[in-house]
């Protein structure tokens, strides 16, 4: 993939962004990119919810996004994934699947344990670990209700009780 500049820039950027899926194949350049550089944080509207979020675009991800946007396939884009056909302006969400199911498959994993979704949900994950703190993973994710953050994460009463007992008062 170090070698694909696309697929290294949109797959380091489904990391950082934690947006979904449609979301995140509609990123407009000047979404990640102003004056030259790529931005250290960036705020979408979500096609879903309509509401405005915001994501930390890491060091890493900046300079695939860098070399990606120099790209000469780049040229004169309007969106961060511009698509290969001419009747879409961007990569679809269908393609961006078959994408993350060749990158799954080129290390080795089994594709049906993986999606798009996946992606939205592998640096939550290690914040889940790391911080425990579900508020801020529903601001993270943009969900308006925190069921919805739940849910998204996989928490179930087993994850809970396995909490609750780890914690000696």
């Amino acid at each position: 993939m170090a070698d694909n500049r696309r697929d290294l820039a949109l797959f380091n950027m489904a990391v950082d962004s934690k947006l979904r899926g449609c979301d995140l194949v509609g990123l407009r350049v000047n979404d990640v990119y102003a004056a030259g550089h790529v931005k250290e944080r960036a705020s979408v509207t979500q096609s879903k919810t309509h509401k405005p979020v915001r994501f930390e675009i890491t060091e890493t991800t900046r300079l695939a996004l860098e070399r990606w946007i120099e790209d000469p396939e780049m040229i004169g884009s309007e969106y961060l994934w511009p698509s290969r056909v001419h009747d879409s302006p961007h990569l679809s969400t269908r393609q961006y699947a078959r994408i993350l199911r060749d990158w799954v498959l080129s290390i080795g994993l089994e594709p049906s344990a993986y999606g798009t979704h996946s992606m939205r949900r592998t640096k939550v994950a290690q914040i889940t670990k790391k911080t425990g703190n579900l508020r801020a993973l529903q601001l993270l994710l943009g969900h308006t209700k925190m069921d919805s953050t739940v849910r998204c994460l996989g928490v179930d009463l087993e994850d809970a009780l396995t909490l609750s007992e780890g914690i000696d008062l």
